[in-house]
């Protein structure tokens, strides 16, 4: 027989458990089945933010992930390149700036811990890797990159 304190308290576990893993993603137009791949294997309660890059707005798609998961498109032909230059936006920019402005705002606290995979090309990915890592001292081993790129230790 299960008492009102143990319902509660498995509740507060469950709650916590909820809380404690929170995931960052990012990818672009060569990585969506990669991410497609990755996004089945987070648990139905995960949440957090996927920034999706490609090239335009007939790119944009549909992505099956946890219910509490955020997917943002962002289109390069609508968006422009660094501010005042004047130039298109290049491969990697939007996500990158996407990616960090929603890292400074967000992961603040500390709190909870964030876990990040980042499949996209290297030019975004290596601006994203040194924001995190720099900037806000988010810890290498949480974040998960191609090793190809070589931008984390591998001793992590």
């Amino acid at each position: 027989m299960t008492t009102s304190i143990d319902v509660r308290t498995g509740r507060a576990r469950r709650r916590a458990e909820r809380l404690s893993a929170h995931y960052l993603v990012t990818a672009d137009e060569n990585s969506l089945a990669e991410l497609e791949a990755f996004l089945v294997t987070l648990p139905l309660c995960a949440s957090g933010r996927i920034f999706i890059e490609v090239p335009d707005a007939s790119d944009v798609g549909i992505v099956e992930a946890p219910a509490r998961m955020t997917v943002t498109w962002l289109t390069r032909s609508s968006r422009s390149g660094a501010p005042g230059s004047g130039r298109s936006c290049a491969t990697g920019e939007a996500v990158a700036r996407a990616t960090c402005a929603w890292a400074d705002e967000m992961l603040c606290d500390g709190e909870n811990p964030t876990h990040v995979t980042l499949l996209g090309g290297y030019l975004g990915t290596a601006d994203i890797v040194e924001h995190l890592t720099n900037e806000l001292d988010i810890p290498a081993s949480t974040i998960h990159a191609p090793e190809r790129f070589g931008l984390l230790p591998l001793d992590r």
